[in-house]
């Protein structure tokens, strides 16, 4: 484990009176990350909650942005994941320590380990937040879910989409409840300075190169889109997983591509970026609530998503975006050119999804929700 820990800080129940929750979510700094981190910002001003954030390691956890994190104030600790044994002896060891009041375990593997390291250390509430609609619950670990959440307080899916999933897979419908995800609205909050009929007419996908993503199915709608005469730029900002994107790079080349298509990697101005393009792209297999597309609401851009749980109870077809089969390039393109060919009907798309996003979608609203949540334990 990294990042000493403090002895005075191990009183029962947290310092001034304060309830003690320990987050534990992977280090690979996905949206559940983000939302885990944005959960422990928000209670670093409670006078209720002490927060304490535990990163599970993966081989691509970034030192500078855990080191980052502390700098903010946050207790950070990083524990082994090279082994799923590993993680539970390492976080039960922490938990025995720090002796938090509340446990909540972000994510697949990551709920199974850490609500096996609560239960063994004793942590008075365990809650399971289910940040995806699809995992990979083999039917061991499918009955490992469903035994730990008899023994959990609560579990709590990141849409209403993932609470159905939670459901389908025989989860106790008195404990499963919904809580959306939400982003920090005022990083767009010159959105509605930047008239859409001003912005460029390009494309942005905001997300990491994984199984999960479908880049590909975005790049072959680009290339069927300059067969029918349309070149608009994409910018795709994200990191992941070196092979995944040069699978893309490739894609690109064999399809003429190169002047349109820019890498980013992971990029520290996507708000910027976003106001910047009228229109936001996520094609992708599978999703929890993705917050990159909630970012591109709360831009104004125009909103173009696959179709699957998690994203179809957050775009309204033909009210704040457009949706399209998951993995069908020709529809993609359809899409896509409906926007491009009528900016009336994107700019109008653009807004409501804007409106949308203030008025839903706010991170103070999730933060309000989880401690409301918290509290009542």
């Amino acid at each position: 484990m990294s990042s000493p820990m403090n002895p005075a800080a191990a009183t029962p129940g947290g310092r001034s009176g304060r309830r003690r929750v320990l987050h534990l979510v992977t280090g690979g700094f996905s949206g559940a990350t983000q939302v885990a981190v944005d959960l422990c910002r928000a209670a670093l001003r409670s006078e209720r909650i002490e927060p304490i954030l535990v990163l599970r390691r993966k081989r691509h956890t970034d030192e500078r942005r855990v080191q980052a994190l502390r700098d903010e104030g946050l207790t950070v600790f990083v524990v082994p994941g090279w082994s799923h044994l590993a993680t539970i002896w390492a976080l039960r060891r922490l938990c025995r320590e720090l002796r938090p009041a509340v446990l909540l375990a972000h994510g697949f593997p990551e709920h199974l380990l850490g609500r096996w390291a609560g239960l063994w250390a004793g942590v008075p509430h365990l809650l399971q937040v289910e940040h995806n609609s699809r995992e990979r619950y083999t039917r061991w670990r499918l009955w490992q879910a469903r035994w730990l959440a008899r023994r959990s307080a609560r579990l709590v899916g990141v849409s209403e989409g993932v609470r159905q999933r939670l459901l389908q897979l025989g989860m106790p419908e008195a404990l499963c409840e919904a809580i959306p995800n939400g982003i920090a609205l005022e990083r767009f909050a010159d959105a509605g300075a930047r008239p859409f009929a001003e912005r460029e007419p390009g494309l942005v996908m905001s997300a990491r190169f994984a199984r999960q993503k479908d880049h590909p199915t975005l790049i072959r709608a680009l290339g069927l889109l300059k067969s029918r005469g349309l070149r608009p730029t994409l910018q795709l900002a994200g990191a992941g997983k070196a092979g995944y994107r040069r699978a893309a790079e490739a894609l690109v080349r064999e399809l003429g591509l190169d002047g349109q298509v820019r890498f980013l990697g992971h990029y520290g101005q996507v708000p910027q970026l976003l106001m910047s393009q009228q229109i936001c792209v996520l094609a992708t297999h599978w999703e929890g609530m993705p917050l990159a597309l909630v970012e591109g609401m709360a831009a104004g851009c125009a909103c173009v998503a696959s179709a699957v749980p998690g994203v179809e109870g957050l775009l309204e077809p033909e009210v704040t975006g457009l949706l399209v089969p998951e993995g069908d390039a020709a529809a993609l393109a359809d899409a896509l050119e409906r926007l491009l060919r009528d900016p009336a009907l994107a700019a109008r798309l653009g807004a409501a999804a804007r409106a949308r996003a203030l008025a839903e979608h706010g991170l103070a609203l999730m933060e309000r929700r989880y401690e409301a949540l918290l509290l009542s334990l």
